[in-house]
C-alpha cells in the first residue's frame, strides 16, 4: 500500500526537522503507541503499538532505522514489526522545504506491506484506516510543532467559548 501527502506547518524548517527526527517527540503523535525505546541515538529505536482495523486488533513490536538523514531537508526510514501471526514493513521518506512567510512544507511518502493473519482478515479496511490514522498523526504533529512556537498565554474565556465545539450528542442549535 502506498500513502503520500503534503502538510504545511507554521514553523521554521529546522524546528519541524528537529521534531520529526526525535523519536520521543514524534511518537507522541503516533496513534496506538504504547512505548518507545531509543536503541542507538540518532539511528534506531524500538516501538510497540496496538493497531485496530475494525474488529481485528494487533499489537506490533518493531525496530525503526533511519536510512538517510540530510538535515533539515530530507529523511528516509524503514521499520519492521511483528505481531502474532503477522508482520509489517514500512519505508517512509519526508522532504522539507521553506514556505513563503516562514512556514515549512512537509511532503511525505510511505510504502507499507502487511502480511499474515492481519492482512487476510482486515485487507478491505487497511487503506481507509491507514489514511485516517495518518491524518490524525499529521494533525497532531502540526499542532505540537506550531504550539511549541507560540508563547504559553491562556486564551480569554470568551475566545475559548467561541472556539469550543458542542458535544457530539448536543441537540442542534435553534435559530432566532
Amino acid at each position: 500500500m502506498h500513502l503520500e501527502g503534503t502538510v504545511t506547518i507554521k514553523a521554521a524548517q529546522a524546528r519541524v526537522w528537529e521534531f520529526l527526527t526525535d523519536p520521543h517527540q514524534v511518537t507522541q503523535c503516533a496513534p496506538g503507541l504504547e512505548k518507545v525505546e531509543v536503541t542507538v541515538p540518532g539511528h534506531t529505536f524500538r516501538a510497540t503499538a496496538a493497531i485496530g482495523f475494525g474488529t481485528v486488533k494487533a499489537r506490533f513490536s518493531g525496530d525503526v532505522e533511519w536510512l538517510e538523514l540530510d538535515a533539515p531537508n530530507r529523511a528516509k526510514m524503514k521499520a519492521h514489526g511483528t505481531a502474532p501471526g503477522s508482520a509489517a514493513d514500512v519505508v517512509s521518506e519526508m522532504f522539507l522545504s521553506d514556505e513563503p512567510g516562514g512556514g515549512t512544507q512537509l511532503r511525505w511518502t510511505a510504502d507499507v506491506s502487511v502480511v499474515g493473519q492481519l492482512a487476510s482478515l482486515a485487507a478491505r479496511l487497511m487503506g481507509t484506516v491507514s489514511q485516517k490514522l495518518t491524518g490524525v498523526f499529521f494533525d497532531c504533529v502540526r499542532s505540537k510543532i506550531e504550539a511549541a512556537g507560540q508563547p504559553a498565554v491562556p486564551a480569554p474565556a470568551s475566545e475559548a467559548t467561541v472556539a469550543a465545539s458542542p458535544p457530539a450528542n448536543a441537540p442542534p442549535a435553534e435559530s432566532a
